[in-house]
């Protein structure tokens, strides 16, 4: 056929195995979820047991003296039991600091299960339940969100059925969870509270339509706007200063049984200057392969066997591999935490030294990744989520890292120190006067850094402070 052309093209693609997978979504796993991925694996896998010490101590039998040649193809068979971290449970001297009660994402499971949601619809939710911030916010987007379930769950889905899933969430508690951003938290919780009082009205329609004016304090256009006095203005806005910017904190501050939980995954102690770094093995089952299942074997290869017998022993040997991959995956997911952990530490020793924010270090993924041969992408899993026990407290990964920033003598220093005196310049300030980003960014001048105001800005944002004219009292 004339006009047709055929071209040939080259395309390098990398395609990441079903273990690389597995090490992948361990690595991104806090030590309570880790927890649970083991024990749903063990009820999984009936190859696969918890360890138990007793017995190693008692001899058990190592795989060398197993022959299924038989029944197995001869390869070697990966070692059967592999420790899947080195914390002794009878080891007490760091006891990992928890609190009790549901978390925010927990309570929300449970009430998710009182919907009426098929079972593709109720996994959809549950996954955008674990995507929501601990404020209750949901930040990432939805098409994002898509392309995660499609990788970790093997589920086809796009934005306009997580837009409809995540409509049921919305309508759970604490009013508010799962917005996307601040216009529609209050929103959703003021229409939570129902009522048509004419303030009620009025104050959804500032937040529907003039929520821009709201938010700049642009009080004498919006009484113009809706064409009201400042009495009834201030009516409405009761209706509005009631609601929470965030929503999850309501139900994280509320005690006892609505503490969420903080299970540090590293347990950092130090003696006479020296560190002792382990992680936080506590209730974490070890796992090895089951002697049951290796006494079959060894019972079926001296004797020839029915199709019946090496249908089982095929099914036996799929079921160690796989659970030889998990055990390999625990393994790489352990060395991977503790390199990371190590190079932090190293990095920032002078820190876990003192505790003193002050002595915080510039430090980006690049610079673990550096120290320690992982890849950036790498670094950002084991830190996404991962908190430290240190003797001064409990910190989460992330808050260490920190950029550089020159002073007028070309030293470096963390951003933290910045912020800490963004911090205390704005907590010192006139609240009829506040100080805006531009006398801030005079202010760290004058002290000797080099700061431009949209880094003043950026960094204000960070700490989740608002802009002047919203800081300003009424």
């Amino acid at each position: 056929m004339a006009g047709i052309s055929h071209k040939q093209f080259l395309k390098q693609q990398q395609t990441l195995s079903p273990q690389q997978i597995q090490v992948i979504k361990l690595l991104e796993l806090p030590a309570l979820q880790l927890e649970q991925r083991i024990k749903r694996e063990i009820e999984e896998n009936p190859v696969l047991e918890e360890d138990d010490k007793r017995e190693n101590e008692e001899g058990e039998v190592e795989p060398k003296d197993i022959s299924v040649d038989e029944y197995l193809r001869e390869d070697d068979i990966p070692s059967y039991k592999t420790k899947a971290n080195n914390y002794s449970k009878d080891d007490k001297q760091l006891t990992p600091t928890i609190s009790g009660g549901r978390s925010l994402h927990e309570y929300l499971i449970e009430q998710l299960g009182y919907k009426n949601l098929d079972d593709r619809e109720m996994t959809l939710a549950r996954f955008l339940v674990g995507s929501i911030d601990d404020d209750g916010y949901l930040r990432r987007e939805l098409r994002a969100v898509a392309d995660d379930i499609a990788f970790m769950l093997g589920i086809d889905t796009d934005r306009e059925e997580l837009e409809r899933v995540l409509y049921v969430i919305h309508e759970l508690e604490p009013a508010g969870i799962g917005a996307r951003d601040l216009q529609e938290c209050l929103v959703l919780q003021l229409e939570s509270l129902g009522g048509e009082s004419r303030e009620r009205r009025l104050a959804m329609k500032i937040l529907t339509r003039y929520f821009d004016e709201f938010t700049r304090k642009r009080f004498d256009k919006l009484m113009a706007r809706l064409g009201i006095d400042r009495e009834e203005f201030r009516l409405v806005l009761e209706h509005i200063t009631r609601l929470s910017p965030k929503p999850g904190n309501l139900y994280n501050e509320g005690g006892g049984e609505t503490v969420p939980y903080v299970t540090p995954d590293f347990l950092l102690d130090t003696q006479d200057g020296e560190f002792t770094l382990k992680l936080n093995s506590w209730n974490v089952p070890e796992v090895k392969i089951s002697k049951r299942y290796l006494d079959m074997l060894r019972g079926m290869s001296g004797r020839g066997a029915s199709t019946d017998e090496r249908e089982t022993v095929q099914f036996v040997r799929n079921k160690i591999e796989s659970a030889n991959w998990f055990i390999s995956a625990i393994r790489q997911r352990h060395d991977t935490l503790m390199r990371t952990m190590t190079g932090i530490l190293d990095h920032q020793k002078r820190f876990f030294e003192t505790g003193d924010r002050s002595d915080l270090r510039p430090m980006i993924l690049k610079d673990i990744a550096g120290r320690t041969g992982l890849d950036v992408s790498t670094v950002s899993r084991v830190v996404n989520s991962k908190y430290v026990q240190t003797p001064f407290g409990i910190i989460l990964l992330r808050e260490l890292f920190s950029e550089a920033m020159t002073t007028e003598d070309g030293s470096e220093v963390s951003s933290h120190g910045i912020k800490q005196i963004l911090v205390d310049c704005i907590a010192g300030e006139d609240k009829l006067h506040p100080v805006n980003d531009g006398t801030l960014m005079e202010i760290l001048n004058a002290r000797g850094y080099r700061i431009a105001r949209r880094t003043v800005a950026k960094y204000r944002e960070m700490l989740g402070i608002p802009v002047a004219r919203l800081r300003k009292e009424l």
